[in-house]
């Protein structure tokens, strides 16, 4: 029987979504993409559900982007459509998102990276969008990696596409940490936990209101985040996160 290309898992609160392709180097199909959207609408229609974890198999890449030898003649505007949809249900999603980066991340595999909320990676891990080596163009990725990066940076690793190390990709702000090999597991687990641990309610808001306000004016900024306080203010998980904090004890969160 052929492996799923995409494992799903929950444990401890946590949604785990492993790219199971290790031979092809976790690349992107449209099986794939479809399976993500599906595991993720389960993801987010569970209550015990409050943190979900996006990693690749094996210890050599995370993603390399898509399966160009399997696209080869098939419908790529859909393929390229159902990528963008992708993206879209991730940055949008309103659990906290992570990507766990356990080996090298390339092309598509860097916008699926992005449009999660957090990265931890290998300091090992290398990064990069090689696109234009064969006479494309991170067309997609580009939306994510101009909201993350310094824009001359970003110019300049679209247009050489050459490989960056994981410094440098946390030095341009495409990932919030590196760590040895040795301690990925470990580190992310502690993440993890510590997401899930949060108001699920308070995470929603919070989130929404974070992207929606990204490109709005800053006066008009203000105005609509003053507005999101107040409704999550008005949550039984706010007063209950209050009420621990003022009795010096851990709140007991429901999502209400």
């Amino acid at each position: 029987m052929e492996a799923q290309p995409l494992l799903y898992t929950v444990k401890n609160k946590v949604a785990s979504l492993v790219i199971n392709r290790e031979p092809q180097r976790n690349a992107l199909t449209h099986e794939t993409l479809s399976l993500f959207m599906r595991r993720l609408d389960e993801a987010e229609a569970d209550s015990g559900v409050r943190a979900v974890a996006v990693s690749g198999a094996g210890e050599k890449a995370f993603c390399s982007g898509a399966d160009l030898a399997g696209a080869a003649g098939g419908d790529m505007k859909k393929a390229f459509g159902d990528y963008a949809a992708l993206l879209k249900r991730i940055v949008s999603f309103p659990k906290p998102t992570a990507a766990i980066v356990n080996g090298h991340c390339m092309a598509g595999g860097m916008g699926l990276m992005l449009a999660c909320d957090i990265v931890i990676a290998k300091d090992t891990a290398k990064f990069g969008t090689p696109e234009a080596n064969v006479g494309l163009w991170p067309m997609m990725i580009g939306a994510l990696i101009y909201r993350n990066a310094p824009r001359k940076k970003a110019m300049e690793m679209m247009l050489l596409g050459k490989k960056m190390d994981a410094a440098q990709a946390l030095d341009m702000g495409l990932v919030t940490r590196i760590v040895p090999p040795q301690k990925l597991a470990v580190e992310a687990e502690a993440l993890l936990k510590e997401l899930a641990s949060k108001s699920p309610i308070g995470m929603k808001i919070g989130k929404r209101a974070f992207y929606e306000m990204q490109d709005m004016p800053f006066e008009k900024a203000l105005d609509f985040l003053s507005g999101k306080i107040a409704e999550v203010a008005a949550t039984e998980d706010a007063r209950e996160g209050i009420m621990a904090f003022l009795e010096k004890r851990k709140p007991s969160f429901t999502g209400k």
